[in-house]
C-alpha cells in the first residue's frame, strides 16, 4: 500500500520539456527571420540589378528621342525656334553659343557651324549632297535610335570633294542610279544627321556658311544627278 501511495502518475516524467526541446523552439523564430531577411535581400538585389540594366540599356534610346524631338520641334535655335521638318536639314548661320537654352548648340563646338536633320527612310532612301569643301574640314555623322554613330561623311572619311551619298534603310534593294558617290546602309529607318563645318575665324563665317548651307537631302525618287 505504501508503495502504491507514493507511485507517480503515469506519464509524469514527460510533463516538463527538456532543455534541448526549449532550445529548438527558440531557434525556429530566429531561423525563420533569417530566411525572410535573405529572401528580401536577394529580391532587392535582383530588382536593383534588373533596374540598372534596363536603365543602361534604354538610356541611349531615351537620349536619342530627346535630341530628335528637339530637332524636329525646335531646330537648333532653342525652345522658341521653329523645328526642322523630317527629311530636311538646316544649317545655323551663326556659331554655337552657351547661352542658348534647350538647344543642341548649348554645348557645341565654338568653331563650327551645325547642320542637323532627322531622316525617315521607311518610304525610301534619301540622297545627301555635299559641295566641294576645297580642303575645309567638315563632317556629317549618322546616328541610329540607340545612339550608335554608324557612318561618317567628311574630310577624314570621304574627302572634301563634292558628292552625293545614298542613305538607305535596312532591307532596301532598289537600283542605285549613276552619279551616286557611295551608298550608306542605315541599321534603322530613323536616322539623326548632324553636320559640322569648320569656321577658321570671324572673317571666314560667311564663306563657311555658304558652303554648309549647300548640304542637303533629297528623296531618291526626286534626285537627279548634278542637281
Amino acid at each position: 500500500m505504501a508503495n502504491r501511495d507514493h507511485q507517480e502518475p503515469i506519464g509524469q516524467e514527460h510533463s516538463a520539456p527538456s532543455a534541448s526541446s526549449a532550445s529548438l523552439s527558440a531557434a525556429k523564430p530566429r531561423t525563420r527571420w533569417k530566411v525572410y531577411l535573405l529572401t528580401f535581400t536577394l529580391t532587392m538585389l535582383v530588382v536593383w540589378g534588373a533596374g540598372t540594366y534596363t536603365f543602361i540599356y534604354f538610356f541611349p534610346r531615351l537620349l536619342y528621342n530627346r535630341v530628335e524631338n528637339t530637332v524636329v520641334n525646335h531646330g537648333l535655335g532653342g525652345s522658341d525656334s521653329t523645328g526642322i521638318p523630317v527629311n530636311t536639314v538646316y544649317t545655323m548661320p551663326a556659331l554655337a553659343s552657351p547661352t542658348r537654352s534647350n538647344s543642341l548648340q548649348s554645348t557645341g563646338n565654338r568653331d563650327t557651324l551645325y547642320t542637323a536633320g532627322v531622316l525617315d527612310l521607311s518610304k525610301g532612301p534619301q540622297v545627301l549632297h555635299v559641295p566641294d569643301m576645297a580642303g575645309r574640314y567638315y563632317a556629317v555623322q549618322f546616328t541610329d535610335p540607340w545612339g550608335t554613330v554608324f557612318a561618317y561623311v567628311g574630310r577624314r572619311t570621304t574627302g572634301t570633294k563634292a558628292g552625293d551619298y545614298l542613305i538607305s534603310g535596312p532591307g532596301w534593294h532598289g537600283r542605285i542610279p549613276k552619279g551616286i558617290t557611295k551608298q550608306i546602309v542605315a541599321p534603322n529607318n530613323t536616322v539623326l544627321l548632324i553636320g559640322r563645318t569648320l569656321v577658321k575665324g570671324e572673317g571666314d563665317l560667311a564663306a563657311a556658311y555658304e558652303l554648309a548651307r549647300q548640304i542637303r537631302v533629297t528623296p531618291l525618287s526626286q534626285w537627279h544627278r548634278d542637281q
